[in-house]
């Protein structure tokens, strides 16, 4: 924490000097209200100020290409430890190290072998809390690290980082004062720590000179081990130490360009959790966005997009796997950041933000056909099989269907490896947090404090609310192309009430939001129904133009007998369900809007 002084007597202007520790002095202006004091702040990014245009009271003075760079502190704050990781295989590590980036301009190279024990209680209580607690040996010496981080950040760029050099291979409490730790370090947490895994990895490190900014890329090769279970670390680190973080993307696109480098969204902490219970390969739900009433617009969505980035690239391992839930959950992350998109296209109008979009649009092209697959195999194919085994033509049908879904798993798996999808990764991270649109008008508005989040969130909860109404209240009579808008209409709403849920407080709000959401649930999957029927028969009408082709009479017959028993069993079904949703739809239409 640390603790500045008014250096100046002007009323509107007054200049800070900040310790740094190296020893220097960092200064900067803040513009404050007349009569005010500076008592405490936090350094989250290196300062460049910047003297010319005046600032209107209450703002602070910064270089609009990047970032504010001042935080308002709380008591468990700490300065932030900046990087970014990507993951590379061994043999692109290697390829790395004999670049022209590394060796060619002869950098320094620091090699060490690191040893870091991380320690929890048995039911992992610091991890439920978003802590983190290790003891690293290196050269002789003890490092205790802790750290906090915010669930579903992204790639990670900045976290709250405490260090201290410590006596012995044990957690040292009083080191822990002040940090993120402390208020979780009752007595039953302090004996029933213990570790629970550790890491073990040759670290080279090679201070790097890069678009004015001092960066240390660290290149890690090694194992984590968690009881009997392990797993291979290959990732480089790039940490920010003098500049702008900008320099921090512009030489991960350097060093993508050399070696197939995927941006890594977990830390090595989560890598070892997820080892030590089994969950390395599990699909990834969306996460918690934690936003409140005075988080500023700009912020907020900086907070969702973290968080679809994060669940898009933590679902790629089990969608190489063959998961059908982790696909899901794929797409489920690239709905959710389209729809974000979408919320704030007040402040996202530039062709950075136009070429994101479109490159989410392909990656949802490469995922939707295995999905559909996947939708037909389950819902329509394996109920006629579960209630008649000895169905004529479906076994068969299932097989071309297996086939199918065998082929576009691999399409999606083929997208998730190919260098367009790890450059959208990097590309979307880069956008997120140094992007053109931090330069719109409404950005500016927006980091002036002149914009929040309450804003925008009750206008744009409105506007989707009142066209989901007026939308649907002729559903039956609504052609393929209009149900299939309403649904995706119903999406959209409903990832802005999960977005802005924390937004609007208070017990009289939660109440009607939970109303406000089961209505909306109801009427979504009505949708989602309606939605799989017209696929189904698609799929089944497709099944039937390859029977006919290439296979003999009889076998074909069958086939197209099975097809049809399944599309009719799904136009059977179209009546029953519009009715369910023509009666949610006006029940939903009923419910009190929570953000009133």
């Amino acid at each position: 924490m640390m603790n500045l002084k008014d250096n100046a007597a002007a009323p509107s202007r007054t200049t800070v000097r900040i310790p740094t520790a190296s020893g220097d002095e960092l200064e900067a202006w803040l513009y404050l209200p007349e009569g005010a004091r500076v008592s405490r702040l936090l350094l989250a990014w290196p300062p460049q100020p910047r003297a010319s245009d005046a600032l209107p009271p209450g703002t602070i003075s910064h270089d609009w290409n990047y970032p504010p760079i001042f935080r308002k502190c709380d008591p468990m704050m700490a300065p932030r430890e900046i990087e970014l990781k990507l993951e590379i295989p061994a043999e692109g590590l290697r390829k790395l190290e004999r670049s022209e980036l590394l060796r060619g301009n002869h950098l320094p190279r620091k090699g060490a072998e690191l040893v870091s024990v991380y320690f929890d209680t048995r039911r992992l209580k610091l991890r439920k809390k978003s802590v983190s607690l290790r003891v690293r040996h290196m050269d002789g010496r003890h490092l205790q690290t802790i750290k906090r981080n915010e669930p579903g950040n992204g790639a990670a760029l900045s976290r709250n980082e405490w260090e201290t050099e410590i006596g012995g291979k044990n957690p040292d409490f009083e080191a822990a004062r002040g940090t993120a730790l402390e208020p979780l370090l009752t007595g039953k947490v302090r004996r029933a720590l213990k570790p629970i895994f550790e890491t073990r990895v040759r670290r080279n490190v090679y201070p790097v000179r890069y678009d004015d900014s001092d960066i240390e890329l660290s290149i890690d090769e090694g194992r984590i081990d968690a009881g009997r279970r392990s797993s291979s670390l290959c990732e480089v680190e790039l940490e920010l130490k003098r500049g702008k973080s900008p320099a921090l993307f512009r030489l991960a696109h350097q060093l993508a360009k050399n070696v197939p480098a995927m941006l890594g969204v977990k830390s090595k902490a989560d890598r070892g959790y997820e080892l030590l219970i089994g969950e390395a390969s599990r699909p990834v739900k969306a996460f918690l966005v934690d936003l409140t009433p005075k988080r500023s617009a700009h912020a907020a969505f900086q907070s969702i997009a973290r968080a679809c980035l994060h669940q898009l690239c933590a679902n790629t391992g089990p969608l190489r796997a063959g998961d059908a839930e982790g696909l899901h959950q794929a797409r489920v992350s690239i709905r959710r950041l389209r729809a974000a998109i979408s919320l704030f296209s007040t402040m996202l109008h530039d062709k950075q933000t136009d070429r994101i979009k479109r490159e989410l649009k392909w990656l949802t092209g490469e995922f939707g056909p295995a999905r559909e697959a996947d939708v037909f195999m389950e819902r329509a194919v394996k109920p006629v099989l579960e209630a008649d085994d000895k169905a004529h033509g479906v076994s068969k049908l299932r097989d071309d269907v297996q086939e199918r879904r065998n082929a576009e798993f691999a399409r999606a798996r083929s997208a998730v490896d190919a260098a367009r999808f790890r450059a959208l990764a990097l590309d979307v991270a880069t956008w997120i947090e140094t992007g053109d649109w931090m330069h719109s008008d409404d950005a500016r508005k927006d980091l002036s404090g002149k914009a929040t989040i309450v804003e925008t969130a009750a206008e744009q909860l409105n506007r989707h609310w009142k066209k989901l109404v007026k939308r649907g209240k002729n559903l039956d009579v609504l052609s393929t192309r209009q149900r299939h808008k309403l649904r995706i209409a119903a999406k959209k709403l409903r990832y802005a009430i999960e977005f802005f849920s924390g937004v609007f407080p208070g017990k009289k709000a939660a109440r009607r939001r939970k109303r406000f959401i089961a209505g909306l649930k109801e009427l979504q999957a009505c949708l989602g129904d309606l939605n799989d029927i017209v696929l189904n028969q698609r799929i089944s009408a497709s099944l039937v133009s390859s029977a006919t082709t290439g296979e003999c009479d009889n076998a074909a017959a069958w086939k197209v007998f099975a097809a049809g028993r399944l599309c009719g069993r799904e136009e059977a079904r179209f009546s029953s369900v519009m009715k369910t949703a023509t009666r949610a739809h006006k029940v939903f239409a009923g419910a009190k809007r929570f953000w009133n």
